[in-house]
C-alpha cells in the first residue's frame, strides 16, 4: 500500500479524533444501546435502532482513522525548501481579479479549504507542484480556467 503524506498538525488532529471516538463516543453509544435494550421490544425501538446506526458509523470511522494513521508518512515542511511541493504554504494572486490567496498544500485527510489547507490532489495543488516564485500557472477548475501568479513559497 502507498504511504499517505501528512503534516504533523494533520496527523495530530486525526490522532485526537481517534482518541475521542475510542474514549468518549464509543463508551457513550454502548451505554445508549444498553439503555435502549432495557425498554423492551427491540423490533419497534427507535432509540435502539438509532444508537446501533450511530455505533456503526463510529466503528467505521475508527477503522478508517486507524488505517490512515497506519499508512501515514509524516512530513515536516520546515525541513523543505525550493519549488512548490507537499507542505508548502503558497501565496498566489489571481491574475484576473488581483485577489490574493494563501494555501498550504496538505494530504487529503487533513484538507480544509475554509482553513486554507489545500488537498494535494486538487487541480490547483497539482498545477502548483514544481513551480517557483514568480511563475504563472493555469488551472482548470470546475468554474473555468484560472490564472495565478506565485508570489511566495514558504515552508513552516
Amino acid at each position: 500500500m502507498d504511504k499517505i503524506p501528512m503534516t504533523r498538525a494533520g496527523h495530530a488532529a486525526l490522532e485526537a479524533e481517534l482518541k475521542h471516538l475510542k474514549s468518549e463516543e464509543r463508551p457513550a453509544i454502548i451505554r445508549a444501546i444498553a439503555e435502549a435494550r432495557e425498554h423492551g421490544d427491540l423490533s419497534e425501538n427507535a432509540e435502539y435502532h438509532s444508537a446501533r446506526e450511530k455505533q456503526s458509523f463510529i466503528e467505521g470511522r475508527i477503522k478508517e482513522l486507524e488505517g490512515v494513521l497506519g499508512l501515514a508518512e509524516v512530513i515536516d515542511p520546515a525541513t523543505l525548501s525550493g519549488a512548490v511541493k507537499f507542505g508548502a504554504t503558497v501565496t498566489l494572486v489571481d491574475e484576473d481579479t488581483d485577489e490574493e490567496k494563501t494555501w498550504q498544500i496538505v494530504g487529503e485527510y487533513e484538507a480544509d479549504v475554509e482553513k486554507g489547507l489545500l488537498n494535494i490532489k486538487s487541480p490547483i495543488a497539482r498545477a502548483l507542484i514544481g513551480k517557483e516564485e514568480g511563475d504563472s500557472v493555469e488551472v482548470r477548475t470546475p468554474g473555468g480556467e484560472k490564472s495565478y501568479e506565485i508570489l511566495s513559497i514558504q515552508y513552516v
